[in-house]
């Protein structure tokens, strides 16, 4: 090879190289390239799989600790039911002990009666049922007992018949029975009476106390049994005595929600002793209440009853006066005609004062406005009326309004037909 020849070789090498440069200029250079990809190394297949791992064995732990309760418990087997020889199953006595609720029942239950009415309607002289209510035999003296029950039952009777217990029935006669309080006295031959309820106290009662009602609800279920609590020791309820559509007599009773139906009515409410703490006496019977039934507290029945047992009626308190009240008048016929200061808006106005009477005596004329009596206020004439039959001493304060003045004076109480107490 000559001088020239070589001289050629270099220069295309020396060509071949300069484009090599351009190239890797222009396009980047394939050796730092690749250079550059093997320097990325890939994370290894252990270190990709731990935290999984990891993760996995944790879940299965906690897995584990939740459901062990669960699937470690070994196998139950159910046994055969014992059975008697006629393929049916044993029964089992209850070892429960009596509670305070059976015992009072068991010691009450027998003293309590059904009250059958009977009274002739029409043309027909036989006396055909009216009503059925309950009552409470709280009395044996002698040869005869006596059954407290309520007015509203044995009103309006031809004949009266009880049913004990026991379903032994017995001629009843009325001793007698008072509107107002819804008492009523009946007596009967001491030889079928099974048993006489042990008398408690009303005043002892809470709210919130135990209280079971005995009776007869509805006529046809005799004995029932209902258990609920004292609502309210003292409730004043209006009541309709004289049946003319207008309440006349603010009845104070026991409040509670053990069922009290018709029926029900003169049967016994008692304690948790098996005492009896109260007459049941009437109910608030519509759709939307539940559970409010009234009872007349033993310790304003007893001497009522006594009163019927001993006379065959009760002794009202009267103060010999004709009353209407302040918020049946107009105001311009208040202000103008009884000179009744504007800021005196309800009381109880006299009409009319009987001669002789203790209002008279005690100087109350007409026209005098009662606010007060024993420094309760009087709205109405329910107020006074029901304050004089409470009162037991025999004397009150009135208070009241005489042409735009107030004075004071005691009244002592008469009875409705004049006499004194």
């Amino acid at each position: 090879m000559d001088r020239h020849d070589q001289s050629n070789e270099r220069d295309q090498l020396h060509e071949s190289e300069q484009q090599k440069d351009w190239l890797d200029t222009e396009l980047g250079s394939s050796n730092r390239e690749e250079t550059m990809v093997r320097t990325q190394t890939k994370p290894s297949f252990v270190s990709r799989m731990f935290p999984g791992l990891v993760g996995g064995v944790i879940g299965a732990l906690l897995t584990g600790a939740i459901a062990y309760p669960f699937i470690d418990q070994p196998a139950t087997s159910v046994s055969d039911t014992n059975v008697t020889s006629q393929g049916t199953p044993v029964q089992t006595s209850s070892n429960m002990s009596d509670s305070s609720v059976t015992n009072a029942v068991a010691t009450a239950q027998p003293a309590v009666v059904t009250v059958n009415n009977f009274a002739q309607t029409g043309f027909s002289s036989e006396a055909v049922e009216a009503g059925v209510g309950s009552g409470v035999i709280y009395k044996k003296e002698g040869d005869s007992a006596y059954i407290a029950t309520n007015h509203h039952v044995v009103n309006g009777a031809d004949k009266l018949t009880v049913t004990f217990n026991d379903g032994t029935t017995a001629e009843a006669t009325l001793m007698g029975s008072d509107a107002t309080y819804d008492l009523a006295v009946l007596k009967v031959d001491a030889d079928k009476v099974p048993a006489v309820i042990s008398i408690g106290k009303s005043s002892e009662l809470k709210p919130g106390q135990t209280v079971i009602a005995i009776g007869n609800p509805l006529g046809q279920f005799e004995n029932s049994v209902t258990r609920g609590v004292v609502s309210s020791t003292s409730r004043l309820v209006p009541v309709d005595t004289d049946e003319n559509g207008q309440a006349d007599f603010n009845a104070e009773v026991i409040q509670t929600d053990a069922a009290i139906n018709p029926g029900n009515s003169g049967g016994a409410l008692i304690n948790e002793e098996g005492q009896l703490v109260g007459i049941n006496s009437m109910k608030i019977a519509t759709a939307e209440v539940e559970g409010v039934g009234f009872s007349i507290p033993v310790d304003i029945a007893l001497p009522l009853i006594n009163q019927i047992e001993q006379t065959g009626e009760v002794n009202h308190p009267s103060l010999g006066v004709s009353l209407r009240d302040v918020s049946e008048f107009p105001p311009g016929y208040l202000t103008e005609q009884i000179n009744l200061p504007e800021s005196v808006t309800a009381g109880t106005i006299i009409v009319e004062v009987q001669q002789n009477s203790s209002a008279a005596k005690a100087g109350l004329e007409a026209r005098d406005v009662i606010v007060k009596i024993n420094d309760k206020d009087v709205s109405s004439f329910i107020d006074l009326r029901s304050e004089l039959i409470r009162d037991t001493d025999g004397t009150v304060d009135i208070e009241y309004v005489r042409d735009g003045k107030t004075e004071t004076v005691q009244v002592e109480i008469q009875n409705a037909n004049g006499s004194a107490l």
